[in-house]
Parts: structure tokens; C-alpha cells; sequence
């Protein structure tokens, strides 16, 4: 039971924070962040509603809720990645503390981490397929969320932040357009 209210406070921080990004800082979602968000408010209504109505059923409720967590690690993670590598640069999160998505993948990592130990705690009674569903319909709604030509890409920068501008929403990085090649004109006559 402690692990499932632990997971619920856990979905109200995520949840909150990322309304806090758009309402109070005036931030605009991108496709991946929209997943995220929708994951945390998932998760934050299934476990609500389970542990108000569930009574002697509330473990199977762990199981329930970790294809939500698992989806949301796993965008966050994916997104993350891509703000590492450069291919995406994002607004900063909460108190300026790194990037929105990297602040998405720390709570959905709590949440999955309150999630398995509360799983652990009810294996006995359950055993390990439910836990085993669990992660692949996890795994297969960050596929969905994630795979080629799922989502929009975001924007194309069209140039580069000016000192003292803030992101407003995720983008691919300005790259400086590649000079004209002037010997290859000459070439082609």
C-alpha cells in the first residue's frame, strides 16, 4: 500500500510540474513531452481511483499502473537521449534544475522503482507474469509513442537563440546553412 500512495505522489509531482512548465512559464509542448504528460495524468487518475475504490484487489493495482510508468520512463528516456546526443535542445525544467525531459525521466524513474517494490512485495501472491505483461505492454507503448513516423518532428530551428532568450518548446538545433561550393559551378560547364 505505501508504495502505490509513494507512486501517487510521485504522478502528482510529475503531473504538476509539467502544468507548471506550461501554465506558469508559457511553454509549449512538444509531441514526446505531450506523451509524458499524458502518461503522468494516467497514471495519476488510475492510481487515484484504485486505491480509493480497489480494497483487497489494490495489489493487482501495481500491475495495472506499470505499463503507464514504464511508457513514460521510457519517452522521457527517449527524449532525454536525443537532448544528450544534440539532436533536440529543450527548455530547462522546473527551477532551471536541467532539461524539462530529464526532470520527466527522474520522476517516472521513482515511480517505476515505487511501483516494483511495491510488485515485489505481492510476487509471492501474484507470481511473475503479470510483471512480465506488465513491462511488454510498457515496452510496446513506448514503441508506439517513439517509432518512425509516429509523431511530428519539432520544429527546425531557424536561427540561433539570441543572448538572454529562453527555449519555448523543444527544437532541433540551428544549424548554420553550408556555404555555396563556387568550384563546382565552374565543373558542371
Amino acid at each position: 500500500m505505501r508504495a502505490l500512495v509513494l507512486a501517487l505522489v510521485f504522478s502528482v509531482v510529475a503531473a504538476a510540474g509539467s502544468l507548471y512548465l506550461s501554465l506558469a512559464l508559457h511553454l509549449h509542448a512538444c509531441p514526446l513531452c505531450f506523451y509524458q504528460r499524458t502518461f503522468a495524468f494516467a497514471l495519476v487518475a488510475v492510481l487515484t481511483v484504485g486505491l480509493l475504490t480497489l480494497g483487497e484487489y489494490r495489489p493487482r493495482l501495481v500491475v495495472l499502473s506499470l505499463p503507464l510508468a514504464i511508457g513514460g520512463a521510457g519517452v522521457a528516456g527517449f527524449h532525454t537521449y536525443l537532448v544528450l546526443t544534440g539532436k533536440l535542445e529543450c527548455p530547462a525544467g522546473v527551477a532551471k534544475l536541467g532539461p524539462a525531459p530529464a526532470q520527466s525521466l527522474a520522476a517516472f524513474a521513482l515511480i517505476v522503482l515505487a511501483l516494483l517494490y511495491g510488485f515485489i512485495q505481492d510476487v509471492r501472491e501474484n507470481g511473475i507474469v503479470p510483471l512480465l505483461l506488465a513491462l511488454g505492454l510498457g515496452a510496446a507503448a513506448v514503441y508506439g509513442a517513439v517509432a518512425p513516423g509516429v509523431n511530428p518532428p519539432p520544429a527546425k530551428a531557424d536561427r540561433p537563440l539570441e543572448p538572454g532568450e529562453r527555449l519555448q518548446t523543444c527544437r532541433v538545433p540551428y544549424k548554420a546553412p553550408e556555404p555555396a561550393d563556387e568550384g563546382q559551378g565552374a565543373e558542371s560547364k
